[in-house]
């Protein structure tokens, strides 16, 4: 029923009395100590500035006024009243963010600034037009932000909006079309992405009064030309509807007449191509109760008195729509042949429909409090998203800035209900080191919506992300390879390297230290001297080298790639003793060596040690197949009698080495079927040649030894390979021999 206010006593003139309000409130507000904040808002935007003139030419603190009153017949809390009185006084009046923190508390001050951030949804269509799009794109998730965490700062929007649009009528024409499109292009679905149907239709009306002036006083003719015979023949309506309905005896019942808003008519005449008689709810009645299943007895009482209207019929309670509304709506065909439209609903439907996401200050439904308040944040943030994404597409914004502001972007909310703002693709570990990097670091997993997920999982927006932490910081190294999928933002992988550099140096020393140990092994070359290696790597001594390493500052691929940089362009060559020093230098026809003392003579790789650029090398002429070039570490070099034997030669790697290199490859593996099949898929997939590949299958152990011959282009190559031939199913252990 529509509430009438006795607003004589507090309202004259469109001027309010402060005293008179305040003493209205009190109706309302039970709690006066929580009024206290209303009072010293009033205070407060007086003492500020309630000379200045807003845009509307009202004082900062009757326009405050104005706007509170509106959020009072939401029945909104009285903090919401006390930062709507300020916010025009913030806005127009020299007012900072200081003083209201300081006078009015965080709360309030929060509240303020929200609605000041939705101001950027404004700046919408200047997107297209201006080279800031990036920093306005970043005002308005801030805004979007606002908007999610606390819904009343919504509220004061709207209310103010619809107080401005209340009185253009004393603005310019320009003006007050330019406030109208705003408000239906932007505020009026807002107020119905939310539910708030009495902001919504009000909004709706004024807008379209300025907008199409003639259109709406033609059909706001046709129903005052009709409003007398419309009138009495609701009451009729009415009066016999509550006749049949008491000898029911459904408790709490409540059926009146229902006003149309002429916008809503104006829409169904164009969206139907209907004159304003055949508008079958132009005529309405609406019918309250207490119970969901006493709407559907009413529903049978309507349909047994009257003959319903095919396709006329909608189920909002079973199928409520996306913004939340529930009601029964059918159209019969009542006395005198006249068609009208009846809806059923409870109160509490009732007030969702009048108040919308405001409602949920009225009812304190059983259940967990903290789950609802979660639920609902994840509602208004569908709804919220869903309103930004229309009004970008109205606006004309251009399709690469929607998808950078709609698409980059996930809202996912904390167990308190706090919402957090991360990258696109972000994983439940940036999420923890977003909320603190303690918290990061002490991560050992994630529930999302309450279930168990991996720390690699991509979060969508809406979802609820809860981290479960250890007592100890622990991150893993894997947390910092970018391939693994861990962490998306590449400040939390700088937090995670950060901890590793302040952990013990000996620690990471000995990490380091064994790790590289462990590659040299992998890859079978001879462990070359540590201190001249971080003196080429540009570290004072080794065990820098090594706690860098272990810190994850340095990789064993930027060594490996240093030391193929080094041996390629012969920066600097070992030598051995050897029976007599050769001055003469020539360069094989490969032109890959450099062979000490010997001109032009064919060359070979000995098949007994395969070396490859990488390996410390030594020639010996052989009769008739020119030079057998082996590793220094080969076996059969090791035995050798330089002394005796004069046809050992110093070699060297030359500028130009070869594309490719012999090496051989020993796999161990648990069998099973298509494991050769993996592995040659894989050989083929990094490019590399297959020469030879033989297996063995142990039966009684069920595990294949596999070895094979192929050519690589260098250490780097050998090394990625090896590893991924250790990530395919079933393999143990890869070696090269």
């Amino acid at each position: 029923m529509v509430k009438v206010k006795e607003q004589e006593h507090w309202l004259s003139d469109g001027i309010f009395n402060v005293q008179a309000w305040l003493e209205y409130l009190e109706g309302k507000y039970p709690s006066h100590a929580k009024l206290d904040w209303v009072r010293s808002a009033c205070t407060l935007a007086e003492l500020a500035g309630s000379e200045r003139a807003t845009q509307t030419g009202e004082s900062c603190l009757q326009e405050g006024l104005a706007v509170a009153e509106i959020l009072a017949d939401l029945e909104v809390d009285a903090e919401t009243l006390a930062a709507a009185v300020i916010y025009s006084t913030f806005q127009y009046a020299e007012l900072s963010l200081e003083d209201v923190q300081e006078q009015m508390g965080k709360n309030i001050a929060r509240m303020v600034i929200g609605v000041q951030r939705m101001n950027a949804i404004g700046s919408m269509q200047s997107l297209k037009e201006t080279q800031a799009a990036h920093q306005q794109i970043d005002n308005l998730r801030k805004m979007l932000l606002a908007m999610v965490d606390d819904v009343r700062v919504v509220l004061i929007k709207l209310a103010e909006r619809l107080h401005i649009l209340r009185t253009a009528a004393a603005l310019n024409d320009s003006l007050r079309r330019s406030i109208a499109e705003e408000v239906m292009d932007i505020y009026a679905p807002l107020a119905n992405r939310l539910g708030i149907g009495s902001i919504k239709w009000e909004m709706e009306d004024l807008a379209f009064r300025y907008l199409q002036p003639e259109k709406y006083k033609e059909i706001a003719k046709g129903l005052r030309s009709r409003r007398l015979d419309r009138d009495k023949y609701v009451s009729q309506i009415v009066e016999c509807l509550e006749s049949e309905l008491t000898q029911l005896d459904i408790k709490g019942v409540q059926v009146y007449g229902r006003s149309k808003h002429i916008h809503s008519i104006y829409r169904k005449m164009t969206r139907k191509n209907l004159p304003l008689s055949e508008i079958y709810d132009a005529t309405a009645v609406r019918v309250l109760v207490e119970k969901d299943e006493d709407c559907y007895i009413v529903l049978g009482v309507v349909h047994g008195l009257w003959q319903p209207i095919p396709k006329e019929f909608d189920d909002y309670i079973t199928n409520p729509k996306p913004n939340g509304y529930r009601s029964l709506h059918t159209a019969v065909i009542g006395p005198e042949d006249r068609h009208f439209e009846v809806q059923i609903r409870t109160y509490q439907m009732h007030d969702q429909a009048e108040l919308g996401v405001a409602a949920h200050w009225k009812y304190k439904e059983g259940g967990s409090t903290q789950k609802q308040a979660h639920e609902r944040k994840i509602e208004w943030l569908r709804e919220v998203l869903a309103w930004h994404f229309d009004v970008a597409k109205a606006e004309g914004v251009p399709h690469e800035i929607q998808t950078e502001f709609f698409e980059d972007r996930v809202y996912v909310f904390t167990p308190d209900g706090e919402i957090v703002d991360l990258p696109q693709g972000s994983t439940p570990l940036d999420f923890a080191y977003h909320i603190h990097t303690g918290l990061g670091h002490r991560c050992r997993g994630a529930k999302v919506n309450g279930n168990i997920v991996n720390l690699v999982y991509p979060l969508k927006t809406g979802e609820q992300v809860e981290i479960l932490a250890g007592k100890q910081a622990n991150p893993s190294r894997d947390w910092i390879n970018p391939h693994l999928g861990y962490l998306k933002s590449s400040r939390a992988r700088a937090k995670v390297l950060q901890w590793f550099k302040s952990q013990d140096f000996e620690r990471n020393c000995h990490e380091g230290q064994a790790a590289l140990e462990r590659e040299w092994k992998k890859l079978n070359i001879k462990t070359p001297s540590m201190d001249d290696l971080a003196v080429m790597m540009n570290f004072k001594k080794s065990d820098d080298m090594f706690a860098a390493l272990g810190r994850g500052d340095l990789k064993i691929t930027q060594i490996l790639s240093k030391i193929a940089q080094v041996e390629q362009t012969n920066l600097k060559t070992k030598k051995i003793a050897r029976p007599k020093a050769l001055s003469e230098k020539a360069i094989s026809d490969q032109e890959d060596l450099y062979i000490e003392g010997i001109g032009n003579l064919m060359t070979r790789m000995a098949q007994c040690c395969n070396p490859t650029q990488q390996d410390d090398i030594i020639g010996y002429v052989t009769i008739g197949r020119g030079i057998s070039i082996h590793k220094k570490s080969c076996p059969n070099i090791l035995h050798a009698d330089f002394s005796s034997d004069n046809r050992w030669v110093n070699v060297s790697w030359g500028r130009k080495p070869e594309v490719h290199y012999q090496v051989d490859v020993a796999i161990q593996a648990y069998d099973r079927q298509g494991l050769l099949n993996d592995i040659t898929q894989l050989l083929t997939q990094e490019k590399v040649n297959l020469i030879t590949l033989t297996t063995k299958v142990d039966k009684e152990e069920h595990q294949a030894h596999i070895e094979l011959s192929a050519e690589v282009g260098g250490l780097e190559v050998l090394s990625r390979l090896l590893e991924k031939l250790k990530q395919i199913s079933n393999v143990i252990e890869v070696k090269r021999t």
